[in-house]
This record gives C-alpha cells, sequence and structure tokens, in this order.
C-alpha cells in the first residue's frame, strides 16, 4: 500500500502538485462508489478522499450533506464501506484517505477503528471536527499502524495554533481554504497566498487546500500560490449525483482529468 507520504516524495521530486478528489461511500450506491474509486484513479487523481456518510456532518456544506443523507437513507455502514475499500484499493495507484468525523471513532474504539481501516487498505485518515487538544489521542495508535492522521488548518487559526498543528498532522497539512463549510464557491479566496506562507514558517511538509474549490482556473490558482495539493469535494459530488450513475462517472472522470491538466505543467 502507497502511504500519503510516499505520494507526495514522488510528486516533489518531479515539482508536481496533487490531485485530491473526494466522493461520499454510498451515494448513489457502493457499486457506484467502487467504479467512482477506478474511474477518479484512472483520470489522474492522486489520492483519493472517500467520506463515510454521517448524521451530523458540521464541516460539509448541502452537497456532501445531502449526498451523506442519501447514502444513509440506502444503509450505507462503515463495515461495507470497508469492504469495498478491501476489493477496490488493490487495483488503484491512488492512496484511500477516509474521511470521517470523531464521534464514530470514539463510539467503536480509537485502536479497533485504526486497525480495521488499515487491514482495508486505507493509508490516511482526516477527521474535521478532531480538536488539536485531542489529536494525540488518535495520534499516537495511527502511527503505530501506519494511518496517517492529516490535520486541518482553518483561516481564523492563530498562529501558534498554526505551529502546533504543522507539527503534529502526519502526511500532509490540510488547509481549508475558506470559514465555514465546504461547497463549491466562484472564485478563490484570496488569503490562500498568504495563508500557504504562513503556514510554511513552521513546516516543510506537504500543503493541500479543499473547501470551495469548483473549477480548473480555481485548481490552477491553488497551484500556482504554492499549495502542494488541491482537494476537490462538492464539485465531484454533485456531478455523480445529477445524473445517471452511468453519466455521473463520465462526468468526474472528465472533470478529474481537466483539473489534472489545469494543475500540471
Amino acid at each position: 500500500m502507497n502511504s500519503i507520504s510516499d505520494c507526495f516524495k514522488r510528486l516533489r521530486s518531479r515539482g508536481a502538485c496533487a490531485l485530491i478528489p473526494f466522493v461520499t461511500a454510498g451515494d448513489p450506491d457502493l457499486e457506484t462508489t467502487a467504479e467512482a474509486l477506478r474511474v477518479l484513479d484512472a483520470a489522474g487523481a492522486d489520492m483519493i478522499e472517500l467520506g463515510v456518510p454521517y448524521s451530523d456532518p458540521l464541516a460539509d456544506g448541502p452537497v456532501i450533506q445531502a449526498a451523506a443523507s442519501r447514502a444513509l437513507q440506502k444503509g450505507t455502514r462503515l463495515e461495507q464501506i470497508l469492504k469495498l475499500v478491501c476489493q477496490v484499493s488493490p487495483t488503484l495507484r491512488s492512496p484511500i484517505i477516509l474521511f470521517t468525523y470523531y464521534n464514530p471513532i470514539l463510539n467503536r474504539g480509537i485502536k479497533t477503528f485504526l486497525q480495521q481501516i488499515v487491514d482495508a487498505g486505507v493509508a490516511g485518515l482526516v477527521v474535521p471536527d478532531l480538536p488539536l487538544e485531542e489529536a494525540e489521542k488518535l495520534l499516537k495508535p495511527a502511527q503505530e499502524v501506519g494511518i496517517e492522521v492529516i490535520l486541518l488548518v482553518a483561516p481564523t487559526s492563530s498562529s501558534e495554533r498554526i505551529e502546533a498543528i504543522a507539527r503534529a498532522s502526519q502526511g500532509f497539512i490540510y488547509l481549508v481554504s475558506v470559514t465555514g463549510v465546504t461547497g463549491m464557491r466562484s472564485q478563490m479566496e484570496a488569503r490562500v497566498p498568504e495563508l500557504l506562507k504562513q503556514i510554511r514558517r513552521y513546516t516543510d511538509k506537504p500543503i493541500g487546500v479543499g473547501f470551495g474549490i469548483s473549477a480548473p482556473e480555481q485548481a490552477r490558482q491553488v497551484r500556482e500560490s504554492g499549495a502542494d495539493a488541491v482537494i476537490v469535494g462538492s464539485a465531484i459530488v454533485k456531478r455523480l449525483a445529477d445524473e445517471t450513475p452511468q453519466v455521473g462517472l463520465q462526468a468526474i472522470g472528465e472533470f478529474c482529468q481537466s483539473l489534472k491538466a489545469a494543475i500540471s505543467d
């Protein structure tokens, strides 16, 4: 299994920027999710975020909230998602990053959860509501089993907090480009270049920028601002949900290719 860190090392060695698309597991169904992972992998994704549907997704905007609700209504559960990852991940170049909230991890037990996801073939973990003060409880056992926990920096984070997050985050640092929830926006946040510079004062770890990127032009701006990765969620999820699964899969493949072309030399 490719690690997140190894993937970034390879990309950095040739001056390349990573593309990290996001899909919600189980929307419109798990079979389509499995095929979406294959399509995105073939279309240029370097890593793929796979969202575990959750009933109270505080960090997610309306598009991903709606996708999570549809998936839950169809009975999508973590066990099914991990079975899917176990089947699909050996066929992918792209490491899988699981996106889930903290409460389900605590309910299952941190060590049990981590062992289950690593056994399935997951390489990384994003927990958007994991407070820095609680992070060590997850970071240390994750490191022991080979899961890289990626921490988020918000635009409102203080310098002291940014430094602490940068020091603790594994794999890369996830810069939230806007204040608020995920979702598509027509313009890239003007503060992104300065936020990137601020984080660079404390670390040379890779930095991925997400929340609000919905077009190739914005992805190019993020890369030109100095980011190591561009993370795109709602714009992928919406394309997959708007039409039939077959049409949606074709749409996300073409969109992924256009994003990758925009951030490539």
